[in-house]
């Protein structure tokens, strides 16, 4: 008859996987999370950057003509300064740690997402820089592990 073991074996699924060095994949997912942070704070930054420059002069970016999401340029850097200065904040919160951070993070560089998709014809090469940064910075946000209390 066989013998069964009444400890529990450990199930290769749930286990961390290593990497050469050491690190965690959790560990790895962390550090994207942070990185997350500081490239929210960057674009942050650029936003506002952005903003000011509209705001204060209307030869910044290119005339287009007839747009569907077409606004004036005055409009389009107060659009930018508002979405500069939230990120800004919401990243700081994301590298703090905080519980509010990480969903209004993913919900903030959606809608900065979708800002940069309408500013397109304005700044092509910019817009689509910024769409692929908001896109890591959701995808971090959303596959971070859970910050254990």
């Amino acid at each position: 008859m066989a013998q069964h073991s009444t400890t529990p074996r450990p199930n290769p699924a749930s286990q961390e996987t290593r990497t050469p060095h050491g690190d965690t994949s959790a560990e790895w997912a962390l550090g994207g999370m942070v990185f997350a942070g500081v490239l929210m704070m960057v674009i942050g930054v650029m936003g506002i950057l952005n903003g000011i420059a509209g705001i204060a002069t209307d030869d910044v970016y290119t005339n287009i003509g007839s747009y569907v999401f077409e606004f004036s340029l005055t409009t389009w850097g107060w659009i930018h300064l508002a979405f500069g200065v939230a990120v800004l904040i919401t990243g700081w919160g994301v590298i703090q740690g905080r519980d509010w951070a990480r969903a209004v993070g993913i919900a903030l560089t959606s809608l900065f997402a979708i800002e940069y998709f309408m500013f397109l014809p304005y700044a092509p090469v910019w817009s689509v820089i910024c769409i692929g940064i908001a896109v890591f910075v959701i995808w971090s946000l959303a596959t971070s592990p859970d910050p254990t209390p």
